[in-house]
């Protein structure tokens, strides 16, 4: 919040009476589970003694089209929320909201930030003025130079750099800037922990598997012997991207546009996958028929 975000959203802000808020709202059709999967952080404003700023996080990994609905939602809910709990009357005035979605998939976020430019009507419209209003901001981890990135010593810019894409040499470099920051603030033992877990993460993602009980620093010392195993995988993931592209071409000729849930799923999905899709679009009816029943 306080670095990557535009420096006025965080300048009024009193980060040292950060709170963490428990969400107890649901979400409606899909789940009736609480949304524990989302971080809430109450802050302190220099407005005044009692105007908090309530700070949503929302993490993904894939684009969401409909987000800005979602971020309605959500801080609907939250001010529900605030107000059954605090009691507030009539005259009282609701605590602003920030929805943060921290987004760290491989393509760029496309996806609108505010419902605005997902209603069907134009804004001359006489019911434009009465339409829902929601917005939120996105930190595109991928879009961040990595050379910028480089340049900033804070964790927040150590993680961003760990979930791009990077060679293992690479890897390695960035690994031992890690283990370097973490020697110099030695009182970060859960911290260092938690890192650990994402370059095991990380690491798994490319088809290697790290015992829970290595540190970083063992991480470190076996990279080079990983490498051959890391390079397989990458070239696995450019053969998939290839045939992906290759297929949506092929379904776009004969059964025109392909809705976006259809190309997510193509685009996510692993080489075997992708040579039966190919193989069945020569002789598919139409578009589903390639898939075959959703899973």
């Amino acid at each position: 919040m306080r670095e990557f975000v535009p420096e006025a959203l965080a300048a009024g802000l009193d980060f040292s009476g950060l709170q963490r808020v428990n969400p107890k709202f649901h979400i409606g059709r899909r789940s009736a589970r609480r949304r524990e999967g989302d971080v809430i952080w109450r802050l302190p404003t220099r407005e005044g003694a009692d105007i908090y700023l309530y700070l949503l996080m929302e993490f993904q990994s894939r684009r969401e089209w409909w987000m800005a609905v979602r971020a309605q939602v959500y801080e609907g809910l939250l001010w529900q929320q605030v107000i059954d709990e605090k009691k507030l009357k009539a005259g009282a005035r609701l605590p602003p909201l920030l929805l943060l979605v921290l987004y760290n998939g491989g393509r760029r976020w496309n996806a609108p930030t505010e419902t605005s430019e997902l209603i069907a009507l134009s804004p001359d419209s006489a019911l434009w003025p009465w339409q829902p209003r929601a917005r939120y901001y996105v930190l595109d981890i991928g879009a961040f130079p990595q050379d910028e990135l480089a340049r900033r010593s804070s964790l927040a810019a150590l993680l961003f750099r760990l979930e791009q894409r990077r060679s293992s040499e690479e890897f390695k470099e960035l690994l031992g800037e890690v283990i370097g920051w973490f020697r110099q603030h030695e009182d970060f033992e859960r911290l260092r922990g938690l890192f650990a877990e994402l370059v095991r993460e990380a690491l798994a993602e490319l088809g290697v598997k790290v015992p829970v009980s290595e540190e970083l620093l063992e991480m470190k010392s076996n990279l080079s012997r990983w490498a051959k195993t890391w390079k397989q995988e990458w070239l696995a993931e450019g053969k998939a991207e290839g045939k992906s592209e290759a297929l949506l071409c092929l379904l776009v000729e004969r059964f025109g546009a392909v809705p976006p849930p259809w190309r997510e799923r193509i685009r996510s999905a692993k080489l075997a996958t992708l040579d039966r899709w190919l193989k069945r679009v020569i002789v598919a009816r139409d578009l589903p028929s390639v898939f075959g029943p959703p899973r």
